[in-house]
């Protein structure tokens, strides 16, 4: 099965900065949650959050059917795990890092609950 796009995180020292440029630039509606972090939902393609941090980046979240293995994968391939699988209470997560040194966040897929 091939990993598919979950979720993606933008930060920056200024996230209100930053929800209010996503939100006006590409119309993206924004759900502000607690100070230092605002959900943003695309009306296509992965929910997304801006986030209060000292460094600025975006990093990428990706659902994928094996999380354990994919973590094991990653030191494998010459990344970096700079979190290990966690369960957050809404989802299990692992944070790597690329060869090069980008964050990734592995997300352990679920499946559909139907209705």
């Amino acid at each position: 099965m091939t990993a598919r796009l979950a979720h993606f995180e933008i930060s920056g020292p200024d996230d209100q900065a930053l929800a209010r440029f996503y939100n006006s630039v590409l119309g993206w509606p924004t759900d502000p949650k607690r100070p230092g972090c605002t959900l943003v939902h695309p009306d296509s393609g992965p929910d997304a959050a801006i986030l209060e941090a000292a460094a600025e980046k975006i990093a990428l979240g990706a659902a994928v059917a094996e999380l354990d293995s994919a973590v094991a994968r990653v030191t494998e391939l010459g990344g970096q795990v700079l979190m290990p699988p966690t369960d957050n209470g809404w989802v299990t997560r692992a944070l790597v890092a690329d060869p090069c040194g980008k964050p990734l966040s592995l997300i352990q897929d679920q499946p559909s609950r139907g209705c």
